[in-house]
């Protein structure tokens, strides 16, 4: 049986791939840390869930539509199954920071979605992995621990150094990764 004590969620871009201040607006420019793919799967294989929340903004915005992200996350599945893993969701925000919606992170609304599609009753003690602040804040609405990845714009978020008491801070995801499996 899950448990969220076994859910890992990711925030995608900065994290498991590189991030644009452009926007990553179509699958040749969604690139993945050649580390992550791997990182995601030896998750899987050490008995973890795994989600994705993202926010899209850029769906909103009209630089890309749902058909190219769903390319992108069906790449991205690929080459996590080729490596011998699995993400069991991907979820996504596709509105704008305007749009009022209840999903954009630092809200939690993706992350109550995984929570129920997963039949968890909560989401306390899962992790959330992400490279800015407002990916730690949706995790922390919801009772997830944090991890601050120093790939995307996570270096920035540490510096700037607010609302990091609580959050372990890693160079990337397979590092994280590896001190989650070995603790």
């Amino acid at each position: 049986m899950l448990s969220a004590n076994n859910l890992v969620i990711l925030d995608r871009d900065g994290v498991i791939n590189h991030d644009s201040d452009n926007y990553i607006k179509s699958l040749d420019e969604w690139v993945p840390y050649p580390s992550s793919i791997t990182a995601i799967a030896r998750l899987t294989r050490a008995g973890f869930t795994v989600a994705v929340a993202t926010n899209q903004s850029g769906i909103a915005r009209g630089y890309y539509d749902e058909t190219t992200l769903h390319a992108m996350h069906d790449h991205l599945m690929t080459l996590v199954e080729a490596q011998g893993g699995h993400i069991t969701h991907i979820a996504y925000c596709p509105h704008g920071p305007d749009d009022k919606c209840s999903c954009r992170k630092p809200l939690p609304g993706m992350l109550l979605n995984i929570q129920q599609l997963l039949g968890l009753e909560s989401l306390t003690g899962s992790w959330i992995v992400g490279d800015s602040l407002r990916d730690l804040q949706a995790g922390e609405a919801v009772g997830c621990k944090t991890a601050l990845v120093r790939t995307g714009k996570g270096v920035k978020t540490e510096q700037k150094g607010v609302g990091l008491k609580k959050t372990k801070v890693f160079d990337d995801l397979a590092q994280f990764v590896e001190w989650l499996i070995d603790s």
